[in-house]
């Protein structure tokens, strides 16, 4: 038996234990699940609180012992003896720096005994005598497993990266922090055994789902997640430096530090719904799921459903500061537009008939309308303007000289005129509720528009807004990304008026105990729960929230993003490099006013680990044009395979299935096919088209291609990426430059560019914003 094997053997022996210990405290949750099951039968409020407390906490430990994670163990450390002896909570010693003494010179050899050797695992593993088996990752005793670098090594001699997929360890690749040192475990000398965990790690091929990176996190990431979550944290860095992934495992962490604090829910937007569902896998892998909600823009208010994407000039408009001013306008005209009573309000009272004319009314209206409530919410005034106006020209109130007297038959007259049918139903048609799909329709009509938005667009904007509302159906279908923005801003400048309670079933047994009061975790988990009532009940405010690709964020989408996060703690991550919104100020003076006067903490992540030295020169070339003053992050590995270029020609279609087929035969994992927005759908036609030669007759690849437009790109990475058109890219709006530095960064491995005849290629079919600037 080799080293290598000899290695793979004790890492297999300790796994197994493991698993052993696992599985005896499956069978101690499985006991106080039944045994919570039987405190039913006892019908004292107190019991049933302590069941449906004991049922949660049983249920939540059992499904986060139960799922089955590729790599459950995947780090060790071995440890030089610490300065002090205490030891955490986990059973680690607490020590950072080694012990003075604790390496000594043996026959002119710095030599050293490892003190202590900690596994790293998603959760933390005790034994019967409270020996750690596993650390937990977000432990502060695993710290070192990231932190630790050879310039730094504290007291962290060997570190190891353990490669299992279920119950069985596959490989071990380690790194030597302390190479002077002639470190023994056990007697014998500590063996080293591949070629380094983080190259290996970044050659692994992807998938169409992101994976955590919890075995190969590096020391500024780690300090990224890690730190504490006061005020706002901020994070910048370049394309492939982690920072989708650094913001994921942060949320991970944080709710491992103190769960009590992020009960009220930590919120992680992304900027679209491909970004979502490649991630949401993360956080489940690292035992943590419920109490974070990932959700696209398109998705964060709710109700509302979008992922299809405005033309720039549109997007422009609605996501601009300005459009907060118009819906303002917007949400009260509308009470006008909508409105259907008749022309004349008509009462009896005091055995005379009293009436308000159509002039007095919009007087009235106008009035009510003055009021600072939402618009919904300012019915109560304008039934009080009514009644007032009412009573007034009733004249009633020459009659009664004595004040007591007079607002005893006030009283009456609301009670008798205020509550009659006629009323009501006038009411309801004069000042009807208003949501905010209405309201939008009501903005589809250019010279109702154009009042509302006097002053504040112009009157090429007024057209392009209106004629992209009309597309929204009276149901809300036919969303953009940028309708929901409004659409939230909308419901709070509308607010929702009150409901009256539904009237409620009543169990048998709340008439003999009188439990009215107790619900259990069975009850609130119930999927026959009103949806409604779900709905209602969906968080608007959160503990923490973090922002991932910060600076694509509009205006309008700070507003919304900021509704949900007044008493939250703040996680930003960003890089202004990458930014498709072209009016930058704009978006930072309502990012300032969502984050408020909160303490900042910033952080930048400087190493690019997705793209090799070839592909991130290329990328590097585009940013100069882009950003001339951005310092691109540093690549730490090259493969030695150049960037591919090729002239498209006129047989475009064919040219991009004949490429994407040579790059599905050259790495394991999938493929992305960038195109301009515009082309999104006709090229999956390209590749979908069997008849015409599809990317493989039987079907069998297609499922690892993708055709993603350059704005759905952001975040994702792929092993191989087929950029089409370059100049189409760059030519779409007034940031493209940006968006193609984005598309031109999403490969691991190989990049191939194909050139239009926008693209103007030289002889070596390079496009001619890819070429090498002279000087």
């Amino acid at each position: 038996m080799d080293v290598r094997e000899r290695e793979i053997h004790g890492e297999q022996e300790h796994l197994d234990a493991v698993y052993r210990r696992l599985e005896e405290k499956i069978h101690e949750a499985e006991f106080l699940m039944d045994d919570a099951a039987k405190r039913v039968q006892v019908g004292t409020p107190g019991a049933l609180v302590e069941r449906d407390a004991q049922v949660f906490r049983a249920g939540l430990h059992l499904n986060r012992l139960n799922a089955e994670f590729e790599d459950f163990l995947f780090g060790r450390v071995d440890l030089l003896a610490g300065k002090d002896g205490e030891r955490g909570a986990d059973g680690a010693y607490t020590s950072v720096e080694p012990a003075d003494g604790a390496v000594r010179e043996r026959d002119g050899v710095p030599t050293a005994e490892i003190a202590e050797t900690l596994h790293i695992g998603r959760l933390g593993v005790l034994d019967a005598d409270y020996v750690p088996l596993v650390i937990d990752w977000r432990a502060p005793a695993a710290a070192p497993f990231y932190r630790a670098t050879p310039v730094a090594p504290g007291r962290v001699v060997r570190r190891r990266v353990i490669r299992s997929r279920g119950r069985r360890v596959l490989g071990v690749e380690d790194d030597l922090l302390r190479p002077e040192l002639r470190a023994l475990l056990d007697g014998r000398e500590l063996p080293v055994v591949g070629d380094g965990a983080l190259m290996a790690s970044l050659g692994r091929a992807r998938t169409h789902a992101m994976r955590d990176i919890v075995a190969s996190i590096q020391a500024e990431q780690d300090e990224v997640i890690r730190a504490p979550a006061v005020s706002v944290t901020e994070v910048s860095g370049g394309p492939g430096t982690g920072k989708t992934a650094v913001a994921l495992h942060r949320a991970a962490y944080l709710l491992y530090q103190d769960r009590r604090r992020y009960a009220g829910g930590i919120l992680i937007v992304s900027p679209t719904p491909l970004l979502v569902s490649y991630t949401e896998g993360v956080l489940p892998s690292l035992g943590e799921e419920g109490q974070v909600a990932i959700r696209a823009l398109g998705s964060l208010a709710e109700g509302f459903e979008a992922d299809a994407y405005d033309d720039q000039a549109v997007a422009r408009i609605k996501g601009g500061s300005a459009m907060a001013r118009v819906l303002h306008r917007a949400a009260r005209g509308t009470v006008e537009v909508v409105a259907r009573p008749p022309g004349r309000l008509r009462v009896v009272a005091f055995g005379a008939r009293v009436e308000l004319d159509a002039e007095e009314l919009a007087a009235i209206r106008q009035s009510a309308l003055g009021g600072t409530a939402p618009v919904n919410l300012l019915r109560p005034r304008a039934r009080r303007l009514l009644l007032d106006a009412l009573w007034r020209k009733s004249g009633a109130r020459r009659h009664y000289p004595d004040s007591e007297l007079a607002a005893e038959a006030r009283e009456a007259f609301n009670e008798d005129v205020g509550t009659e049918d006629d009323f009501l139903e006038f009411l309801d048609a004069w000042w009807p509720e208003i949501t905010p799909v209405r309201v939008l329709a009501a903005m589809t009509d250019e010279r109702r528009l154009g009042r509302w938005a006097r002053r504040v667009l112009r009157p090429a904007e007024i057209r392009l807004l209106a004629r992209s509302l009309r597309r929204i159906t009276p149901r809300g279908e036919g969303l953009s990304v940028h309708d929901v923005a409004m659409l939230d801003e909308l419901r709070t400048l509308l607010g929702a008026p009150a409901r009256p309670e539904k009237p409620r079933e009543i169990d048998p047994l709340e008439q003999f105990t009188g439990l009215e009061e107790v619900t259990t975790f069975a009850d609130r988990s119930s999927p026959r729960r009103d949806r409604a009532d779900r709905e209602g009940a969906e968080r608007t405010g959160y503990a923490h929230i973090i922002v991932d690709e910060a600076q694509d964020l509009t205006p309008m989408q700070w507003r919304m993003v900021g509704r949900r996060g007044r008493q939250a703690t703040w996680t930003v991550v960003g890089d202004p490099a990458q930014s498709s919104w072209p009016a930058p100020e704009e978006a930072a003076a309502e990012r300032e006013a969502a984050l408020g006067s909160r303490p900042r903490r910033r952080f930048e992540l400087t190493v690019n680990y997705r793209n090799p030295a070839e592909i991130a020169a290329v990328a590097d070339r585009v940013l100069a044009l882009a950003m001339p003053h951005m310092r691109p992050p540093r690549a730490v590995r090259a493969t030695g395979a150049e960037p591919r270029y090729r002239a498209t020609g006129e047989d475009l279609a064919g040219v991009v299935r004949a490429e994407t087929r040579r790059l599905l035969a050259e790495v394991e994992g999938t493929v992305g096919v960038v195109v301009a927005m515009g082309r999104r759908e006709e090229a999956r036609g390209w590749l979908a088209a069997r008849d015409a030669g599809a990317v493989e007759p039987d079907g069998a690849e297609v499922e690892r291609v993708v055709v993603l437009g350059s704005l759905e790109a952001k975040g994702l990475e792929y092993d191989a990426t087929l950029v089409v058109s370059p100049a189409e890219i760059a030519d779409e709006s007034p940031v493209g430059l940006r968006v193609l530095y984005v598309a031109l960064t999403r490969a691991t491995q190989r990049l191939t560019v194909l050139a239009g005849p926008k693209d103007a290629p030289d002889a070596g079919q390079v496009p001619d914003l890819l070429r090498e600037l002279d000087g």
